[in-house]
């Protein structure tokens, strides 16, 4: 896979966010040669920081204003942490207002062409994505993941680096899937769904719970989506 926008489109984007997951995507698009105009953040604005990693800080979330939903792509660089819908959040509020996040692919990854990617789904260095797997908006593939075939994710959800899901594996929306964690074949995961760095999953995850490597005991999650505050 040798291409950034698996959409076909080929305009310039906008980064938001400048924490540690918008460093590893701007790295992805410097890999695969896409024109960064610029980054959206709010803090280095008020700090005053005209560069960040190279790249022009053109102020908060409000300089959006000034672009053609037309002529620009955006970038999510906000990560997807437990207890925060800020990420999605985002996602929905500027697809309102005719924004495109484009899909998103790190040549060292392996992405089957029979796969189906959302807007704006991120897929890091080295993850395998293999045949008739389909992901929804706004999901990031990190670092490694292996998700193996006929795989059917939801949106806005979040594979941390070296997660494996075997295949016909279901992952519905907002789910959170932790680092190095195994997921075994043909096994389904409620939303908002939590499995813990270095679990492993062999039966069915009811919405809101979570398995941790500690225990293999289900139990309901603490972690609710709501809106973040604005």
């Amino acid at each position: 896979m040798t291409t950034a926008l698996m959409d076909g489109t080929s305009c310039p984007v906008l980064l938001l966010g400048a924490g540690g997951h918008a460093k590893v995507l701007l790295s992805l698009l410097r890999a695969v040669g896409v024109d960064v105009l610029g980054v959206c953040d709010p803090a280095l604005a008020v700090a005053s920081i005209a560069s960040w990693r190279g790249v022009d800080v053109l102020g908060g979330d409000e300089v959006l204003e000034q672009f053609d939903v037309e002529q620009v792509g955006l970038v999510n660089g906000i990560g997807q942490v437990l207890g925060s819908s800020l990420r999605r959040d985002m996602f929905l509020k500027l697809t309102a207002r005719g924004f495109h996040f484009p899909s998103l692919v790190h040549p060292s990854a392996w992405v089957d062409p029979s796969v189906k990617l959302g807007d704006g789904v991120q897929v890091m260095a080295g993850a395998i994505i293999q045949a008739d797997t389909t992901i929804g908006v706004n999901s990031i593939i990190n670092t490694g993941v292996r998700i193996d075939h006929d795989c059917i994710l939801g949106s806005h959800i979040h594979l941390a680096p070296s997660a494996v899901l075997c295949g016909a594996v279901s992952v519905a929306s907002e789910s959170f899937i932790g680092a190095g964690s195994v997921t075994i074949q043909g096994v389904s995961i409620g939303q908002c769904g939590i499995v813990g760095a270095g679990a492993t999953l062999v039966k069915d995850l009811p919405a809101g719970h979570v398995v941790t490597s500690a225990s293999v005991r289900i139990h309901e999650s603490k972690y609710v989506s709501r809106p973040e505050k604005t």
